[in-house]
Parts: structure tokens; C-alpha cells; sequence
């Protein structure tokens, strides 16, 4: 998702560029268009910087989010005591095989919700069954 708005943004701007080049010389101010591109460029880089800022990470009999710059935020949860896992997809998340998992512990503590990862329902899977798995261990 973060790649397609890099492109998105260079082909608008080339684009953009191509067309006040290729007309008759343009006036000054119709150079400001190009703003648009570069403020949707700035977008795509604060989301680009947000999705590497956050990880998750599956360990032998835990999981742990970690998100932030500079202040860090980690979550831990045991994986036997994952009580619900939850994928919430919009229509263009689905397009776009991304959506939101919300994982539930018991004991009642806040759910981890991380927002816009690739394939998600595989991600639910794979966490569900390493739960069983723990769970069985035990």
C-alpha cells in the first residue's frame, strides 16, 4: 500500500510536470499544482514511517507489539492465554489484502490492534494455531 502511493504520487507529479512542459509556457503559479503530489507524498512517508515503526513479533510461548519512534510502547501476551483474535477488513482493505487484527487476552486487559497488515486472516491462523499448539503444551 505505502509502495502504490510512492508510485502514485511520482506518476501524478510526472505527469503534472509533462503537462506544463508540453503546452504553451505556463504561468508561474500553475508550478504550484505540483504541490498536490508533494503533499500526498508527505502522507505516504508518514504512513510508510508508521508501518516500520510497528512489529510484532511471534516468540516460542509469547507474542509482543512493539510500536513508536520516541517513545516505545510493547505489548506482551502470552499465547496460551489468547482468548480472541478479530480481523476487521473494509471493502478496500479486502481489495487490497491488508486489514486490522484485534488480539484479546483473558483476564480482560485492553486488546493489541494492530492496524493495516498484509494478509491478516494468515497472520489470525497462524497466531490461533500457535495458541492451540501452547495450550496443549501445557
Amino acid at each position: 500500500m505505502v509502495k502504490l502511493g510512492y508510485v502514485l504520487c511520482l506518476l501524478l507529479g510526472a505527469g503534472i510536470a509533462a503537462y506544463l512542459l508540453a503546452g504553451p509556457k505556463p504561468e508561474n503559479w500553475m508550478w504550484a499544482v505540483l504541490a498536490i503530489p508533494a503533499l500526498l507524498l508527505v502522507f505516504a512517508g508518514i504512513r510508510h514511517m508508521q508501518r516500520r515503526l510497528a512489529k510484532l513479533v511471534v516468540l516460542s510461548d509469547r507474542l509482543r507489539y512493539e510500536s513508536g519512534l520516541f517513545a516505545k510502547t510493547t505489548r506482551t501476551m502470552e499465547l496460551s492465554k489468547i482468548q480472541d483474535i478479530r480481523v476487521d477488513q473494509t471493502f478496500g482493505q479486502r481489495l487490497l489484502k491488508i486489514g486490522d487484527l484485534s488480539l484479546a487476552a483473558l483476564g480482560g486487559a485492553s486488546p493489541i490492534v494492530i492496524l493495516s497488515i498484509d494478509r491478516p486472516q494468515a497472520v489470525a491462523d497462524h497466531i490461533l494455531e500457535l495458541s492451540r499448539t501452547r495450550k496443549a503444551a501445557s
